[in-house]
């Protein structure tokens, strides 16, 4: 049978990694996972108490409402009033998703045209291409890397593809590389879009996983940037919420408009008790979200030092739960994904290779900082023996 679509999806390079993980493990092999960025911690204790009150009673059974209940997007837009001093109607310009991935491809699938032009970094995170893929449109990658100018590269994409890009994704911090920008750096983006007429979609996923005292600006603090620009959160990794589905979209309210339109056709939306607690995550104290950073900080500079001191130069990510590590100039010419299968092999340890991230991702592995630091040392002596 012919399915069009499906067929211009290609196979993730992460499977042939997780196929080797999965048999690993059944044969009883112990293996150090740094694949998937799922966070391994608790929730918060006040929003699962929440959850549990909001599942008893039996009104919260019922169908929800796809683009989310009138208080989640209250504290969507009081989040982001008290976050970032930006002013949101929560009627026009928050909706509710089931996460970033789910949010994003109905998103592009809403507002894209048949074959146009969309621009995305090159490497990131898949459903930034596939969503656009997906769609029926056609991806530019532009390269984002350490030391290249990421602007000039943009720039240069948008002065050059004919015909014009109508739209761009991006996300910063950035999975996978961790690259991380300031509120300058969105004034030149948002300065660059009204000149030539282009829409911004930012995924800000990790809004909150910053070290070192770098914050993350949001896009939308950039004055007027409403105008041609949303904004992207999930809870999955600030609040160890990964399984509950839930994300949101913020600003231009003709675009927040559009996704809420095709999730009507789509979903019912959220279990309504998710969204309650949902809410009260986003309205409660934050000191829950400073200790699940800390935990990633003490992983982040193990695995960083240690792999250094082992003779893998890798420096210290400033955001995201992710460490990007161009991998040792004697490894290159195997490719990431063969030296993904060979830590994997010979180590035990399971990282994510960067082919799978975009063209331009190759030459590099991920790792997600998803284990102790125990575990996280025993990692490093065990790739130490075999580099």
């Amino acid at each position: 049978m012919n399915f069009p679509r499906v067929e211009k999806l290609p196979e993730y390079a992460f499977n042939q990694v997780i196929a080797l993980k999965t048999k690993a493990q059944e044969a009883g092999e112990d293996i150090i996972d740094f694949g998937m960025g799922n966070p391994d911690g608790p929730p918060p204790a006040h929003v699962v108490k929440k959850l549990e009150e909001e599942i008893k009673k039996p009104g919260n059974h019922r169908y929800s409402v796809s683009r989310g209940i009138p208080p989640l997007r209250q504290a969507i837009c009081a989040w982001y009033r008290q976050r970032y001093q930006v002013d949101l109607n929560p009627e026009t310009e928050a909706v509710a998703c089931m996460g970033v991935k789910e949010g994003l491809s109905h998103l592009v699938l809403a507002i894209s045209k048949p074959d146009e032009l969309v621009l995305v970094p090159s490497p990131t995170y898949p459903i930034h291409q596939y969503s656009v893929i997906i769609a029926g449109s056609r991806v530019h990658p532009v390269e984002l890397a350490p030391g290249v100018d990421f602007f000039q590269k943009l720039e240069q994409a948008v002065r050059q593809t004919h015909p014009h890009a109508r739209f761009m994704l991006l996300s910063f911090p950035h999975n996978p590389t961790t690259e991380v920008v300031d509120l300058a750096f969105f004034e030149k983006v948002m300065a660059l879009a009204a000149e030539h007429d282009l829409l911004v979609i930012h995924d800000f996923a990790y809004a909150d996983l910053a070290f070192d005292g770098y914050r993350p600006p949001s896009i939308l603090q950039v004055p007027d940037a409403k105008a041609r620009a949303v904004e992207m959160f999930s809870i999955s990794k600030s609040y160890n919420l990964a399984g509950w589905r839930l994300g949101f979209l913020v600003g231009n309210p003709a675009v927040v408009q559009a996704l809420a339109k095709i999730k009507s056709y789509m979903d019912y939306g959220i279990f309504q008790p998710l969204q309650i607690a949902a809410a009260t995550a986003l309205a409660g104290p934050q000191d829950c979200v400073a200790k699940i950073v800390e935990t990633y900080r003490r992983r982040r500079d193990v695995l960083c030092d240690e792999l250094t001191f082992a003779g893998w130069e890798v420096p210290r990510p400033k955001g995201t739960m992710f460490v990007w590590a161009r991998m040792p100039e004697k490894y290159q010419k195997m490719g990431s994904l063969e030296f993904a299968k060979f830590l994997l092999t010979e180590a035990k340890v399971a990282v994510s290779p960067g082919v799978g991230f975009g063209p331009f991702g190759e030459g590099c592995v991920r790792f997600a900082l998803i284990e102790n630091e125990e575990r996280t040392m025993q990692a490093v002596q065990a790739i130490a023996r075999i580099l």
